[in-house]
């Protein structure tokens, strides 16, 4: 049943159009195909307004996902939210209302990629706003535009936002595309403080530095899994049979672009 669905899927991408569910697949909501040749349907705007979150580029049309991937941008700036000063969760691009090619990016086209921007403090600790896209160093430290010349990352923070969507009761992490000298400064603020066994395995599989593309030294990409519904219409995901998750028989053996 599911490998019928999935062909019915596939023969309404190439027929039918890609905003709105047809005939042929008539169920079909969400994301449909897989990151790097998919489209959206039935897309979920992340608001603008959202509380905590601040859209990076607010007016290039590129905030749309599926709802499982939104309610996880939500559910991960409300995790992060602080009093303290300090930047709101910035978010670059996600996908277009209707999925399919963007530019700058060989994936992003299913409704289940967004660009997240670290969390940031002056050298002394200070809580800053975001300076944007800039690289951290192996040190933590990375360099930034003003007077100030130098931001050091947020650790405990951006720890905090990697905990949130690996812990989101709203869709399952496929990939947190991240550079290794950033992972292991998660990694270790993680154990020194007491996150169970359980969350590091996952957080250690599922962080990964892209083999075909820039490190992500400078930001997170996010990809989430395919829900089971989706599956069943034609989703496809890219990731491994996570222990932690139900083995599907639809998946993507290629390589997993990231951007």
């Amino acid at each position: 049943m599911r490998g019928r669905a999935a062909s019915l899927a596939w023969l309404a991408l190439s027929v039918g159009c890609a905003s709105v569910p047809t005939p042929l697949a008539p169920g079909a909501r969400g994301s449909m195909g897989g990151p790097s040749y998919g489209v959206l349907l039935s897309p979920v705007a992340l608001p603008k307004d959202a509380p905590g979150v601040r859209l990076l580029r607010p007016t290039n049309g590129r905030n749309f996902g599926t709802k499982g991937l939104v309610d996880t941008l939500l559910f991960a700036a409300a995790a992060t939210r602080t009093r303290e000063g300090g930047s709101p969760l910035v978010v670059g691009d996600m996908s277009g209302p209707r999925g399919g090619k963007l530019r700058g990016h060989a994936s992003h086209r299913a409704g289940r990629d967004v660009d997240l921007l670290f969390f940031y403090t002056t050298p002394s600790g200070v809580p800053l706003e975001s300076p944007g896209f800039v690289k951290v160093g192996p040190d933590g430290l990375a360099e930034v535009p003003g007077p100030a010349r130098f931001a050091r990352l947020d650790v405990p923070r951006t720890w905090a936002l990697a905990k949130a969507l690996l812990t989101s009761p709203h869709a399952d992490v496929e990939w947190l595309f991240v550079a290794e000298w950033v992972e292991a400064m998660l990694l270790t603020h993680a154990r020194a403080a007491g996150e169970p066994d359980h969350l590091l395995y996952r957080a250690a599989n599922l962080m990964h530095q892209p083999k075909d593309s820039a490190a992500h030294d400078d930001h997170f990409h996010l990809r989430i899994a395919c829900s089971d519904d989706e599956l069943m219409v034609g989703c496809v995901h890219g990731g491994p049979d996570w222990p932690w998750r139900p083995v599907v028989a639809l998946r993507d053996d290629a390589v997993p672009l990231d951007d």
